[in-house]
């Protein structure tokens, strides 16, 4: 049941004719940040006034913002109905691969941010892809959303198809391959940087200066590539997302 992948414990078993395989490391840390997200809100909820007159709380005002930020940065060029209908989902949507990817950050022996899991980024990526067909049919029916696909000509039919699906592919591989790419960055210019003190200052003098200069480095790294990174990273998804969506009601 449990097989060796590279270094990674993978969990395979059957669903009928289907072989699904699963990264239990993985599982557990998008399990565990959902189980956290959910813990946000309810703290969050805890914190608005039943009364309307009652003054706003620190937590209203910080919800209000965050909402605000979204509304007008993500959502600000599509109109105001498919806003709000679109808010809920882009907020959430925001939150939890901004907590996956500054999961690594976190002390936790063997943790790895989700969105370093290909699997992860392609789910939300198709998960964005059926939205996209599901307010395209809400908002212009059936067969208007499927003739979106005939245009310019019909024999453009296979060439949109494509196209979609690669706008997909596009989405989920950016978020993964950013993410991926700048834990290995983290990863390798540490034992460079060690190896360039031990090369220049001598064994003595560099093994005394590792402790300090790895410790800037991996804290300097890690703000740039897990912190700075992992808030871009989590706005450029959920932007092309809003995108994708506001193409397809047009």
């Amino acid at each position: 049941m449990f097989a060796t992948v590279g270094k990674d414990l993978v969990l395979r078993f059957r669903l009928g004719p289907i072989l699904v395989a699963l990264n239990p490391a993985t599982l557990g840390a998008a399990l565990g940040i959902s189980l956290l997200l959910v813990g946000l809100v309810l703290w969050l909820r805890r914190g608005i006034p039943q009364d309307p007159q009652a003054p706003p709380s620190r937590r209203l005002v910080l919800l209000m913002a965050f909402l605000d930020l979204l509304e007008n940065q993500v959502l600000g060029g599509t109109d105001a109905r498919l806003r709000r209908s679109l808010l809920p989902f882009m907020a959430t949507l925001f939150l939890y691969i901004l907590a996956c990817n500054l999961s690594s950050l976190l002390p936790i022996p063997g943790m790895v941010a989700p969105t370093q899991d290909l699997n992860v980024t392609l789910g939300l990526a198709l998960l964005v892809y059926l939205l996209t067909h599901v307010y395209g049919v809400r908002t212009k029916g059936v067969f208007r959303h499927a003739k979106g696909y005939l245009e310019p000509i019909p024999v453009m039919l296979p060439l949109n198809l494509v196209g979609d699906m690669g706008r997909t592919l596009s989405h989920g591989f950016r978020l993964f391959g950013n993410m991926l790419g700048g834990a290995i960055m983290v990863a390798v210019a540490i034992p460079v940087l060690v190896d360039l003190l031990l090369r220049f200052f001598g064994p003595l003098v560099g093994t005394l200066a590792i402790p300090i200069v790895g410790t800037g480095a991996s804290l300097l790294l890690n703000a740039f590539f897990g912190v700075f990174a992992g808030i871009v990273q989590a706005l450029v998804f959920t932007l092309l997302a809003a995108a994708y969506i506001q193409v397809a009601t047009e």
